[in-house]
């Protein structure tokens, strides 16, 4: 095979379609010219778009095979965006065959199987969470030009981080996270990795949890017709009843591939969620008249007075108290950093531009869907807005059919994504405590007790959702998305020089990263000690 002139077209070198496991080790049949991806590198004057392959993936996948599973045929990515990448007996048996489309272990050089608009639609699936549920707080807490300036810069960071960790896995030759951190900072950036991932979601399973105890209780009194505070419609005792019910059989199977279109689920509740927020907006009155306000509020809200004209003026800056859990309650909806790997091994013809574009797609479509969310339902409560937007309503509605099937709908999606989430946490300690690779039956049930006896404390215990949302959010989502990346692009790009515009926007990246981080929780922790200090207070008063 001879090198190709600047005027050749280049389609004649496209890769050969049945290209198998066994080829992509075959080097040595290969001419020096070639390299091991079978690559023909073009002048600078050829046009990189006529090659069904862009170059950028090629050191992530032919360097990668001493950290996967299988040495020549990875374990594949389920359509939810979840990567698990441990090979005991409990991963291997996750997802169902049927949910991959495919064979589940495929050749390393395999194209991957999802279109552009898949990807798009998964990756959005992985942006979209419980977070959106908190972003109409966080604007009534820093007004509406003060929300749009931070919702546009966490979404712009998001985005350099996604390029950051792409190029990352192109010249540090893995396509999975943690194995990133360990060619990185060895064992110390293996742990920082798989310690971030896992207190990501175990934040996001703790606030779908949350939402089991915010808005079943409204779901059960609305079906009785009564506002009786009896045990079935407290919210400690329906997230433990739900727990054991539903929730912990479901996590305690081997096999949860039924479940794999739940973020799909998902993602249309809070579309559907979005559309009913944007109608009330223009049913509900402000201010609200003296009958018309709901007695069932949130004890945990301070007391607003909603029927002030004042109020109802939309404020474009505010600073207070509780503005410091803006930033946190961003970075924790735009967090999916852990899944932007096995999405881009997944994408068909794939490559380092492409899967940039499709991040771009997904994080614009997810940003208008956030301000859209944030800006109607502030504008409909104002400052009476509570961290959980859906609860808010409770307020105003006794019963509402509209508002009952979202919240019907909403609880079935976050119920039934608990066990999906469970799964790599679980998975996570397995690794950490260093189990063997049989499974075992009575390690598989205490590990999964374990973490949904924790979860369930912490939902009965911790006082609000913002609370959840604001640590996970200064925590682990600034680690994923600011911190972990630069870390390793500045580590594992050697290509470039520290002095290079890219190496000093990687720096300059990870030292905002550090100091969003250490300034949120300060001021986090800050904010918890003075309301203790206040329900102190208050409490010897009486």
């Amino acid at each position: 095979m001879n090198k190709t002139p600047a005027n050749t077209k280049t389609s004649r070198f496209d890769r050969a379609p049945d290209m198998d496991c066994s080829s992509s080790n075959s080097n040595q049949y290969m001419p020096p010219k070639v390299p091991l991806n079978g690559m023909i590198k073009a002048p600078a004057n050829t046009k990189m778009s006529r090659f069904n392959v862009d170059p950028d993936i090629d050191s992530s996948i032919s360097n990668s095979n001493e950290y996967t599973s299988y040495q020549h045929c990875p374990t594949k990515v389920p359509l939810n965006g979840m990567q698990y990448t441990d090979v005991d007996a409990e991963s291997q048996n996750f997802l169902s065959d049927h949910q991959l489309g495919k064979k589940k272990y495929e050749a390393e050089y395999s194209p991957g199987s999802a279109s552009f608009g898949m990807s798009v639609f998964n990756l959005g699936n992985a942006i979209m969470g419980s977070g959106i549920l908190g972003l109409s707080y966080a604007m009534a807490n820093t007004g509406i030009a003060m929300f749009v300036i931070l919702l546009v810069a966490v979404a712009i960071f998001s985005l350099y981080s996604v390029h950051l960790l792409l190029k990352t896995a192109n010249e540090g030759g893995s396509l999975v996270y943690e194995q990133l951190g360990y060619k990185a900072f060895g064992i110390p950036g293996k742990l920082a990795a798989s310690c971030s991932i896992t207190m990501q979601n175990f934040g996001a399973m703790a606030s779908y949890l949350y939402i089991v105890k915010y808005e079943l209780p409204i779901v059960i009194k609305a079906f009785l017709d009564s506002n009786d505070n009896s045990w079935y419609t407290n919210g400690d005792y329906l997230v433990l009843i739900v727990t054991m019910a539903i929730i912990l059989p479901l996590s305690l199977l081997r096999n949860l591939g039924y479940l794999g279109y739940t973020s799909g689920f998902s993602l249309l509740c809070m579309v559907f969620f979005l559309i009913v927020v944007i109608y009330k907006k223009f049913q509900i009155p402000c201010p609200l008249p003296e009958n018309f306000i709901n007695i069932t509020v949130n004890v945990s809200q301070p007391q607003v007075n909603t029927t002030d004209e004042e109020c109802c003026k939309p404020k474009y800056f505010v600073f207070n108290s509780q503005t410091v859990y803006a930033v946190p309650i961003l970075t924790f909806a735009f967090v999916c950093h852990p899944a932007i790997l096995p999405m881009y091994e997944e994408l068909k013809d794939r490559s380092r531009r492409k899967m940039q574009n499709v991040a771009n797609v997904s994080f614009l479509g997810m940003f208008v869907m956030y301000l859209l969310a944030a800006l109607f339902g502030y504008l409909t409560f104002n400052e009476a807005v509570e961290p959980e937007l859906l609860h808010t309503y409770s307020k105003v509605y006794n019963f509402d059919v509209v508002l009952l099937i979202v919240r019907f709908a909403v609880l079935t999606a976050v119920t039934l994504t608990v066990p999906v989430v469970l799964f790599p946490i679980r998975t996570s300690v397995n690794q950490l405590l260093g189990a063997s690779k049989d499974f075992s039956w009575p390690r598989h049930i205490c590990i999964t007790v374990a973490l949904l006896v924790c979860v369930n404390i912490l939902v009965i215990f911790v006082p609000t959702i913002r609370d959840i949302f604001g640590f996970i959010g200064a925590s682990a989502a600034a680690m994923l998305i600011f911190i972990l990346p630069s870390a390793f692009y500045i580590k594992l790009v050697k290509k470039e020089s520290m002095k290079s515009v890219q190496k000093i926007g990687a720096t300059l990246f990870l030292i905002v990263g550090f100091m969003v981080m250490i300034c949120s929780m300060a001021l986090i922790i800050a904010d918890w000690i003075h309301n203790a200090a206040s329900s102190g207070e208050h409490a010897d008063g009486h």
